[in-house]
């Protein structure tokens, strides 16, 4: 077992190293880095949902002065087809959905770039499409996988035995809508070819992995990997959006063939976003809990229904926390997939535990109600020894302690055990909880660290990315104390493949991945340097490989106050609290930014996110943030996030679990659970809008 990390600057309050260059403008995100003589893309998209390219007439687009040249599925360069339907952009005149990138410009402003994209005319023949989503289609498919290799079904036991001889019981079906993602950054990409140098495509990129986006450019351009280099020093936030490449960056390396050596500059706009970079599929989640009288659940069950693109898959593993949350002898989860003439969904933060543990957690709150218990002490009751899927033994699990510790501070006790017993005012009063978990992905050997002593200073090297995270900050003092030398005494370089590999930025796996390489490559440097480095000596090298022998999660337990208006049905949210178990703590103040802001986004989901399909068109009409709503700082009076002391020696040198996703997981029940205790009206579906109050549930479920 790899040695822990004996602290000194880890864990403790350090300020963002990266905080001065941000706020002062230094700070170089993708669009802005200088390159002589950008030429500027702008996108033409389909506006139909399904169709073939007949002709493209850039006649006029080309008459205007400054533009460079027009892309059509007729006369862009041809890449390696085969590898991924996303990245293959005008490799055919076939239309799979409304946004698709049917043609580009390139001109020497971005004004003029738009102008000429306005002039394009492409003839479309138009077929029909089909984009409803249903539980019922007789198409459904299931796919081999869940993201990212899950098994698609399991089952142990007989769920449904156990549920018709079950004393207390629920089924029900609950829906989640579909969500897009919009980070601060768009996504952004800034390309550029350099002929016969060794690297031959240089990308600036808004990626949450540098080395990932490499490797799917070098493939569908034909290159090797050492070819391409990708730089991604700061990044605008992504959840999940930028973490698979899109088509974005592969129309902006193929425009940048055409025009002699430029480097191409394309912003991806707001509306765009809404077209062609992923988003959250919506869900039908329908939920059965079997209970003896005292609570103790018999049986589990959660058979998940989705959508997919057409042209390619992405299936969502919605339905893994009730896989492992809670014990229960007779357990099942599926899914099923409804593809349709639509972009191709992909991750937004926590895919699958987030909208996965929506629909369980309000279901537990049902079961609580129909076994007369509160539902803290429910969830205490069903707590595992083992993890049910695997079998495995916990590293660490401390959801009860979460659970105790959030009732404490959040005065649980004084909570009326009735639904709608409190009012003040003009307001119904209401508090609910729900669990929430988040797997630890931690890969040993997937990333790769340098350490370089030059001019009396380390300089430490990972091709990490940092999304506003903290990395930049949290990896300075992971390398100070495994060298055993002051935090300046530090550089850190990251966001570049040039530097050694790393994994992407994704599954709250990134600091524990990154973060054991820099231990490893640190303490070897050491080894072979000792304590007094010359200048110029320098080791590259990764953590040790290692044997999963443990079942390994961050648990937490969200507490929601819900204010709802008798007159109006609106909701307000004055108060969230959540309390964690990740392990060790390597930075309060990111960490606790990073818990605050899941907890945000948990709640901007339970109350105004959904993202509105115009079924007879097939596009998403709310594509932009006037429309598509968000949470404010007028819907978050108060958040709280606070974390328990929990010592893991099984997760490598750090012992921490990762805390980018945690925080959303869980708010969106809690936050339904706390209406329906303040109205007696249970709602199933997000997100909750203020007519749902006034009605009983249009989704019946059946609670004995």
């Amino acid at each position: 077992m790899t040695e822990p990390l004996q602290p000194h600057v880890v864990g403790t309050d350090v300020e963002r190293v990266d905080a001065w260059a941000k706020v002062t403008g230094r700070a170089r995100y993708a669009y802005e880095q200088p390159v002589p003589e950008p030429a500027h893309l702008q996108v033409v998209r389909s506006t139909v949902a399904r169709g073939r390219v007949t002709e493209v007439d850039a006649r006029a687009a080309t008459a205007l002065d400054g533009v460079l040249t027009v892309l059509t599925p007729f006369n862009a360069p041809r890449l390696r087809t085969g590898h991924d339907a996303e990245l293959e952009v005008l490799q055919s005149d076939t239309v799979w959905f409304r946004g698709q990138i049917v043609a580009a410009v390139v001109a020497e402003t971005p004004e003029v770039a738009r102008q000429a994209a306005d002039l394009v005319r492409v003839e479309i023949e138009q077929r029909p499409h089909d984009v409803a989503f249903s539980a019922d289609r007789p198409d459904l498919y299931k796919p081999e996988v869940v993201n990212p290799n899950h098994p698609t079904d399991t089952v142990t036991g007989d769920p449904d035995t156990a549920f018709d001889a079950a004393s207390r019981a629920v089924d029900a079906t609950y829906t989640t809508a579909m969500n897009h993602n919009n980070p601060m950054e768009p996504h952004t990409t800034v390309a550029a070819w350099h002929g016969d140098d060794d690297v031959v495509l240089t990308l600036y990129d808004s990626t949450q992995g540098v080395h990932p986006l490499r490797d799917a450019m070098a493939a569908v351009f034909g290159l090797d990997p050492e070819q391409v280099r990708v730089v991604a020093p700061y990044v605008g936030g992504g959840f999940g959006s930028k973490g698979r490449p899109h088509a974005h960056d592969v129309i902006a390396a193929l425009a940048a063939q055409r025009v002699e050596g430029r480097a191409v500059k394309f912003a991806v706009t707001r509306q765009q976003m809404f077209s062609f970079v992923g988003y959250r599929t919506p869900t039908v989640q329908h939920v059965r809990l079997s209970a003896d009288v005292d609570g103790r659940l018999t049986g589990i069950s959660n058979d998940v229904v989705e959508l997919t693109s057409r042209f390619k898959e992405f299936a969502e593993q919605t339905g893994l926390p009730a896989r492992t949350m809670y014990a229960a002898e007779h357990r099942r989860t599926t899914h099923r997939l409804a593809a349709l003439d639509l972009p191709v969904p992909s991750w937004m933060r926590a895919p699958g535990e987030c909208p996965g543990m929506f629909a369980p957690e309000v279901a537990m709150d049902e079961l609580a109600e129909a076994c007369g218990l509160d539902p803290v002490e429910l969830r205490l009751r069903n707590e595992p020894e083992r993890d049910p899927d695997t079998g495995l033994p916990y590293s660490s699990r401390n959801l009860v302690a979460c659970l105790t510790e959030g009732a404490r501070r959040f005065g649980w006790e004084s909570r009326p055990r009735l639904p709608r017993a409190r009012r003040d005012g003009d307001w119904w009063v209401g508090t609910g909880v729900a669990s929430s978990t988040y797997p630890v992905l931690r890969r040993p050997g997937s990333a790769a660290a340098s350490v370089r002593y030059r001019d009396g200073r380390y300089e430490v090297g990972i091709g990490a990315a940092d999304l506003g995270t903290g990395a930049w900050t949290v990896l300075t003092q992971i390398a100070a104390d495994a060298l055993d030398v002051r935090l300046d005494e530090v550089d850190v370089r990251i966001g570049d493949t040039t530097l050694p590999r790393a994994p992407v930025a994704g599954g709250s796996s990134g600091t524990a991945n990154w973060g054991s390489a820099v231990v490893a490559a640190a303490r070897r440097f050491r080894e072979k340097y000792g304590a007094d480095p010359a200048d110029g000596d320098e080791y590259t090298g990764s953590d040790e490989c290692g044997r999963k022998r443990f079942a390994a999660a961050a648990y937490g337990a969200q507490f929601a106050e819900a204010h709802v208006n008798v007159h109006t049905g609106e909701v307000r949210v004055p108060r969230l609290l959540g309390v964690f178990a990740v392990g060790r703590v390597l930075n309060p103040r990111t960490a606790r930014s990073q818990l605050v802001g899941g907890m945000t986004m948990g709640l901007s989901m339970a109350l105004h996110e959904t993202s509105v399909l115009d079924e007879r068109l097939g596009f998403v009409v709310n594509h932009d943030l006037a429309e598509y709503h968000i949470a404010t700082c007028a819907d978050v009076p108060s958040v709280e996030a606070h974390w328990i002391d929990e010592h893991d020696p099984h997760l490598g040198p750090l012992g921490s679990k990762g805390i980018g996703e945690i925080g959303i997981v869980g708010t969106a029940a809690a936050i339904a659970n706390a209406v329906h205790h303040a109205t007696g009206i249970r709602v199933r579906d997000l997100p909750i809008t203020n007519d749902v109050v006034f009605e009983p549930n249009l989704t019946q479920g059946v609670i004995r």
